[in-house]
C-alpha cells in the first residue's frame, strides 16, 4: 500500500499495515545505527505476504462490498487515462444536462478506436457531492446512449465500466424520466452492431448498472460487487434492519465468484493481491489486456452474430427450474 492508500483502512486492512509499519520503523533504525538486520526484515516481509493472502483470500461477501466502496479504489477515469492511448472526453445529452456522475468520450486502445464510458465517483467528500456518489441522471444515461450511437455509426467498439450503488433516485429524476432512460438504453444497446464489453469495477448497483451493462460480454473484477439491490436496502426491506446486511450480503451472491458461478459473468479479472487500491497500475494492466482480448474474440464475429450473442447470453440469464411434488 502506498502511504495515500493508508490514510483510509479497512478493519481487516489494518493488522497487515501495522505489520509494515513495523518494518519500515526496523529498516530506518537499523540505517541510522549502521546495524545489519535483513535476515529480521526478510522473515517479517515473509510474514507481511503470508498475511496479506491470509486475509484476502479469505473474504466475506460483505469485505467484498467494502473493498468495492472503497474510497481509494481505481474509477472509471483512473482507467481510462491508465488503459488509453489517447482520450478526449465528451460532454451532455444534447438536451440540455451534462451529468458529471457518468462521464464518457473517444479514445484509442491498443491503438484502435473505442468509446469509454462509465459511472465516475468522487474521491472525497466534496468530490462525491459534485459527482453525485456515482448515481447517474437521466441526462447521465442518455449522454451514454448518444456516445454508444456514435460509436455504432463510425464502428468503433464501445467499452462500459460499471461503478455505482445505483441511479439517482431523487423526485427531479423521476420527473425527468429516470426509469425510461434506463429502459431505452436497454433496448437499444442490444441493437447496436459494434463489439460491446462491460466491466464493473467497483460497485455495480440494480438498475443503475444495467443502463450500461448489457454487453457482449461481461467482464468483473475480483474484488467487485454486482447485485440487484444493496445489502441495506435487501435488509431493510426483508427484516426492517439495515444492519443485517452482512447476511444479505451472502444471501445476495453479489461477489465476483458467485456471478461466475451463476454463469452470469464472462470474465472475472484478478486483482492485484491487496486490491486494485494497492496497485492501481497492475490492475490496470491487468484489465487492459483483458480488454484487448475480448475485442479481439468478438471483432472476428459479424454484427449479426455479436447482435445474437448479446440477446441470448441474457435471454439465458435467470433460469430456474419448477420442482413438482
Amino acid at each position: 500500500m502506498t502511504t495515500a492508500n493508508r490514510i483510509f483502512l479497512l478493519d481487516f486492512e489494518k493488522p497487515l499495515y501495522e505489520l509494515e509499519t513495523r518494518i519500515n520503523q526496523i529498516r530506518e533504525l537499523a540505517q541510522e545505527n549502521n546495524v545489519d538486520v535483513s535476515d529480521q526484515i526478510r522473515q517479517l516481509e515473509a510474514r507481511a505476504v503470508q498475511l496479506r493472502q491470509e486475509i484476502f483470500s479469505s473474504l466475506s461477501p460483505a469485505q467484498r462490498l467494502q473493498l468495492a466502496r472503497h474510497p481509494r479504489r481505481p474509477s472509471t477515469l483512473d482507467y481510462i487515462q491508465a488503459i488509453s492511448d489517447e482520450w478526449m472526453e465528451l460532454h451532455g445529452d444534447r438536451g440540455g444536462y451534462d451529468d458529471p456522475a457518468l462521464v464518457g468520450g473517444i479514445g484509442r486502445l491498443g491503438g484502435r478506436p473505442v468509446v469509454m464510458l462509465g459511472h465516475q465517483k468522487g474521491r472525497d467528500t466534496k468530490d462525491n457531492v459534485a459527482r453525485n456518489f456515482g448515481m447517474a441522471s437521466p441526462g447521465g444515461y442518455r449522454k451514454a446512449m448518444r456516445l454508444m450511437e456514435h460509436a455504432n455509426r463510425f464502428g468503433m467498439p464501445i467499452l462500459t465500466f460499471i461503478d455505482t450503488p445505483g441511479a439517482w433516485a431523487g423526485v427531479d429524476a423521476e420527473k425527468l424520466g429516470q426509469g425510461e432512460a434506463i429502459a431505452y438504453n436497454l433496448r437499444e444497446m442490444f441493437r447496436l452492431d459494434v463489439p460491446i464489453i462491460c466491466t464493473v469495477i467497483g460497485e455495480g448497483g440494480s438498475g443503475g448498472a444495467l443502463g450500461i451493462g448489457v454487453g457482449d460480454r461481461i467482464l468483473m473484477l475480483e474484488q467487485a460487487v454486482y447485485t440487484v439491490a444493496t445489502p441495506e436496502a435487501c435488509a431493510a426491506i426483508l427484516w426492517k434492519d439495515a444492519a443485517k446486511a452482512p447476511q444479505a450480503a451472502t444471501a445476495l451472491r453479489i461477489t465476483a465468484w458467485d456471478l461466475k458461478d451463476l454463469g452470469i459473468l464472462d470474465q472475472l479479472v484478478p486483482e492485484p493481491l491487496g486490491s486494485a487500491h494497492s496497485d492501481p497500475l497492475t490492475a490496470a494492466a491487468t484489465l487492459k489486456a483483458a480488454l484487448l482480448q475480448n475485442l479481439e474474440d468478438l471483432s472476428r464475429l459479424s454484427p449479426k452474430e455479436r447482435r445474437e450473442l448479446r440477446y441470448q447470453k441474457f435471454r439465458h440469464i435467470g433460469v430456474f427450474t419448477e420442482l413438482h411434488a
